[in-house]
């Protein structure tokens, strides 16, 4: 089974697939992409609180599961192979209020059937506000 990427993205590409989805309404753009790491920034605004006005946990996994899913993509034949998200954890470890959180993720496990991604989000400081543990399926179209 060759699900080997048949097709170099470049940063503009990445960002121009977040064009009416959820990731262009919570901001996030895409910072760096090669094969088994992305990186991404999201802004922690009225898009991306909840209501105490802290970052949302859940857009920090929707911008984990994005990055991971968008990776996945960037490692398999899409033409040939989909990739869904299956699983996601995420343990937030600090609040932030403000500013811009940036993601980075790291592909620990590349199988035929199946991808698992690390992803650390952060503050503008570098602290780490969540770590989330991504598997991704990989299947035949």
């Amino acid at each position: 089974m060759n699900q080997i990427a048949k097709t170099k993205y470049t940063l503009d590409d990445l960002n121009h697939l977040n064009k009416n989805t959820m990731m262009e309404h919570l901001g996030i753009q895409f910072t760096e992409a090669s094969p088994g790491l992305l990186k991404a920034t999201m802004p922690v605004d009225h898009r991306t609180h909840q209501p105490l006005g802290l970052l949302h946990g859940g857009a920090s996994a929707a911008l984990a599961e994005s990055i991971g899913s968008v990776g996945s993509a960037m490692l398999v034949d899409i033409e040939h192979y989909s990739v869904v998200g299956a699983q996601i954890t995420a343990n937030h470890v600090r609040s932030v209020k403000e500013g811009i959180v940036t993601a980075e993720a790291k592909i620990i496990h590349q199988g035929k059937n199946t991808h698992v991604w690390n992803i650390d989000i952060t503050d503008q400081k570098g602290r780490t506000i969540s770590t989330c543990r991504l598997t991704i399926f990989i299947f035949k179209k």
